[in-house]
């Protein structure tokens, strides 16, 4: 194929033609759609000449009319992709009519609108409202918008769309409409429409002002009873914007509809968001606290975008991103707003451990890959690779799949640039350069540099070379060297920065880097730090912890009056996105992991030691040599396991070994077999020599109350089921016993699917039979199939990709098992290529059904040059094959191309 076209931040230019107001009008049919569009257009430049190109594929044309005039083929220009229009009325604005015809139901993309289970939805973020009509597809094209719904009653008897209702009748046969009018502009990627058979939950908030607003959550009449807890996630983040940041929504009504076929995890189309239903749907029978949990924060992260993000309102203010690139303008704030909204809705240590776990799984390794890209891309050739999901379902077809799929720089990076601007400015700083950007830009097409602008305008801070972090690829790696002077009674801190090369930028500018400092005595208290010196200033400082400001590739720290030699806690809860390598010494680390006041590097210093332990083994395992535990190891854990003053929830992240995909990304050449008997051989150890200890875990911690989710709970559950995973890993009779009971008497998903997960990883009869059992019991609830189809791909069980097989064949069409495959290295590396292979069939064959998703499947051979000559060349000629099929897409191309470029 001809390599497809690739888009430049340098190449922006404004639109010559602005659109004003937007009708929309739809006459949903079985076998076609016809969609009429009537737009009120102005040029940029008064007596403009310029063609107007609009952006369409996949569409019919039946008509266009400029003022009323029907336009001639000879008038227009038609291709796959565009409809131009050379010439155009010389006024002040003109109207344009254009009709076309679609076919939901043939659209397998679900991007745009398509028809699946029933029912017509929409995605069009962010280029699929191109697939609806002929429109300028561009975030900065805002209007004002009117969409008439019109389709057989029966069949979709519930017509929604975007802002209020303003009519709705009968019509002639047997069909019915709704006229829905948005009264503030927004560009049309957040344009929505939901069509079918959905029966709503109803309640109401009172906001602030003491308006009332609609709430209703749609979904199939029967998923109804699983919404409760989407309404009281969704009332709690509406509450918590108006608390922490004065937000009130402004419409009457918000719709949430909950769909089994969509691409994203949710999108937060103004006063329609659409989920995912995995992100809706909750009972304690049916999901657990990961899914209570993703259902709290990610309906938070959809609440504050209806409020804030690119283009949303906030005390009447409306901003959207200029361009794409500028994308973590929305996705950046708001992933960090739902990360601030679900801390304080339970533990904010556990929170920021969970965020940043996943940065290092997800994001180092992007970021050391050839899909490396700053927080604001420079060009990118299907924008659609640049979004992201923690957790991605869809159905279609006939056809289920899951992926778990890379963390963008644009969402979790980008949630990162912000916190540091919190961190820098503090709660108060922070929402005053909120405030002043949301009043400098209303209805404007913004940048990155204009919110950066706002943050240091409003607090008139310096932010040096803070901009870097917007236009870099790649984490800096932070080393860090101390030394003390017991005669002058000072303690220094030298930094030294360095971000490795990355596609197309083979050399970096340091940046801004605030590093979260605090000093231990050698009682494992706090110090009190009176002064630090630094670049020929001694600053005061009178507090248990300060804010160094790296800027420089190099630069150094003194701290005054410190009494004895203190041991550094560093980048306290994780204050900034890189790689830290110290001279601390395990001692050091196992000081920390006691002592230290800040609950996320306790945790850290654990990690860091889990870390070296593990590569030590890994060396000591390539060389044949016996594996042995430092027994300092076990009686570091031992003591966190035993400290009753620790959060629960926080014991059992404490006591979790690195994964192994953290551990590889550590080494020069990734050996996935060395590594995975490595972290086996870990996890025996600790499980052997405490074996008492979690037992007597298992045991305190069992409950045969009712199911609640609040934190108190979810720690009780996640420790205990931490504890038994561990005791289950001996594959001791009387263990592989003990997790059947739990299995057994669970009262809940959480505890049962625990169960299973441990009982998942031991070959055997027992593993067999609850497998079958819990499929049994619920094969009529596909949320819950999907969790089992991935605990089995996930396994690490030898051969696991011919078990894979064996359930395609029982199970037609079941791709729901492919994102835990990958994610067991173990066996997506099998030396023999079986796991790379089975990948590469799979993207081939999805490609011509979704490409979204099977770009993002792609992405796991990325870093297929991290790993010996032999998977290397096994990876490169799957990639290869990829690359060579017939009509490949965009999407899988661009990922694909850029893998083996690298």
């Amino acid at each position: 194929m001809d390599a497809p076209k690739e888009i430049f931040l340098k190449d922006y230019t404004k639109p010559d033609y602005y659109f004003e107001t937007v009708d929309l009008s739809f006459s949903l049919g079985e076998e076609k759609t016809i969609v009429s569009s009537l737009i009120k257009v102005s040029p940029r430049v008064q007596g403009s000449s310029a063609p107007l190109v609009l952006d369409g594929h996949d569409l019919k044309l039946l008509s266009v009319k400029v003022e009323g005039k029907l336009l001639k083929e000879g008038d227009y220009q038609l291709d796959s992709r565009h409809l131009t229009l050379p010439s155009l009325p010389a006024k002040e604005s003109f109207v344009l009519e254009i009709d076309t015809e679609i076919y939901p139901h043939k659209n397998t993309s679900l991007d745009g609108l398509y028809k699946s289970s029933g029912n017509f939805c929409t995605q069009c973020e962010a280029e699929g409202f191109r697939k609806i009509t002929f429109y300028q597809d561009r975030p900065d094209i805002m209007a004002k918008y009117t969409c008439r719904v019109e389709a057989d009653k029966s069949l979709y008897p519930v017509l929604l769309s975007n802002g209020n209702l303003i009519s709705q009748g009968d019509i002639e046969g047997g069909r019915h409409f709704a006229l829905w009018e948005d009264p503030f502009k927004k560009p049309c990627y957040l344009f929505a429409l939901v069509a079918g058979q959905l029966a709503s939950r109803d309640d109401t908030f009172t906001t602030r002002s003491g308006r009332e607003v609609s709430l209703k959550i749609w979904t199939p009449a029967e998923d109804l009873p699983k919404t409760a807890h989407a309404m009281y996630s969704l009332k709690a983040a509406m509450k918590w914007d108006e608390d922490v940041f004065g937000l009130e929504y402004d419409l009457d009504l918000f719709n949430i509809v909950a769909v089994p076929d969509f691409n994203m995890g949710a999108m937060e189309n103004k006063s329609l968001n659409i989920f995912n239903s995995k992100l809706v749907l909750a009972s304690p029978e049916t999901a657990t606290d990961a899914d209570y949990a993703a259902i709290l924060g990610v309906i938070g992260h959809e609440v504050c975008n209806a409020h804030y993000s690119v283009y949303e309102i906030l005390y009447c203010v409306r901003v959207t991103c200029r361009d794409w690139f500028q994308l973590s303008l929305k996705e950046g704030l708001t992933v960090f707003r739902d990360q601030e909204f679900s801390s304080d809705m339970g533990s904010r240590t556990v929170k920021r451990i969970a965020d940043v776990s996943k940065l290092r799984i997800y994001q180092f390794p992007q970021d050391a890959g050839p899909m490396a890209h700053p927080v604001r891309p420079h060009s990118y050739i299907k924008m659609d690779n640049f979004y992201t999901g923690k957790f991605l379902f869809a159905k279609k077809t006939g056809i289920d799949f899951i992926c778990i799929v890379f963390q963008s720089n644009v969402y979790e990076k980008g949630a990162e640039v912000v916190r540091m601007y919190k961190t820098l400015l503090g709660s108060e700083g922070f929402r005053k350069g909120i405030d002043l950007y949301f009043q400098r830009h209303d209805e404007q097409a913004v940048t990155c540099e204009d919110f950066f602008a706002a943050m240091r305008d409003a607090n008139s801070a310096d932010f040096a070379n803070f901009l870097q972090w917007y236009s870099q690829a790649g984490t800096p790696v932070v080393k860090v060297a101390s030394s003390y002077n017991a005669e002058a009674r000072t303690f220094s801190l030298k930094f030294s920065q360095e971000i490795p090369p990355t596609p197309g930028q083979p050399t970096k500018e340091a940046t801004f880097i605030p590093v979260v400092v605090g000093l231990l005595d050698s009682s494992g208290k706090d110090i009190t730090l009176s002064s630090v010196y630094h670049d020929g200033t001694l600053q005061t400082i009178s507090s248990s912890s300060t804010i160094l400001r790296v800027t420089k590739k190099e630069e150094e720290f003194v701290f005054s009056d410190i009494a004895e030699r203190p041991v550094p806690s560093l980048f306290r809860g994780f204050s900034a996105p890189v790689r830290v390598e110290t001279d601390l010494s395990d001692d050091d680390l196992f000081f920390l992991l006691a002592h230290d006041s800040d609950e996320f590097n306790r945790w850290e210093a654990g990690q860091v030691l889990a870390r070296k332990l593990m590569l030590n083994l890994v060396s000591d395992f390539q060389q044949n040599r016996p594996l042995v535990l430092n027994p300092k190891f076990i009686q570091g854990l031992g003591s966190v396991l035993s400290d009753s003053t620790l959060d629960k929830e926080f014991i059992a992240k404490a006591i979790t070994l690195p994964g192994e995909g953290e551990i590889m990304d550590m080494m020069a050449v990734a050996d996935p077999d060395a590594v995975h008997a490595v972290r086996k051989f870990v996890r025996k150890q600790l499980a052997s020599e405490l074996k008492t200890e979690l037992l007597k875990i298992v045991e305190n911690n069992r409950s045969t109350e009712a199911y609640v989710f609040d934190h108190p709970n979810m720690a009780r559950r996640a420790l205990k089921n931490t504890a038994l995973a561990y005791l289950a890993s001996l594959e001791d009779p009387s263990y592989v016993e003990l997790a059947l009971s739990e299995y057994k008497s669970a009262t809940n998903l959480t505890d049962q699917f625990a169960a299973l997960a441990a009982l998942a990883q031991i070959p055997g009869k027992t593993r067999d039979n609850v497998l079958t059992d819990f499929y049994n019991k619920w094969q009529g609830d596909y949320l819950v199939v999907n969790k089992w189809f991935l605990l089995q791909s996930s396994s690490d069980i030898p051969g696991n990709v011919e078990n894979i097989h064996a359930l395609q064949t029982t199970i037609i069409q079941v791709y729901s098992l492919i994102g835990g495959f990958c994610g067991s290295p173990v066996n997506f590396h099998a030396k023999d290529g079986s796991g790379y292979k089975f990948l590469g069939d799979i993207v081939v064959q999805l490609d011509k059904i979704n490409p979204q998703v099977a770009s993002r499947m792609v992405s796991a051979f990325s870093r297929w040059k991290r790993y010996d000559e032999t998977r290397q060349a096994l990876a490169k000629a799957q990639l290869e094959m990829i690359m060579s099929a017939n009509g490949l897409s965009e999407n899988v191309f661009e990922i694909a191309s850029k893998s083996l470029a690298a």
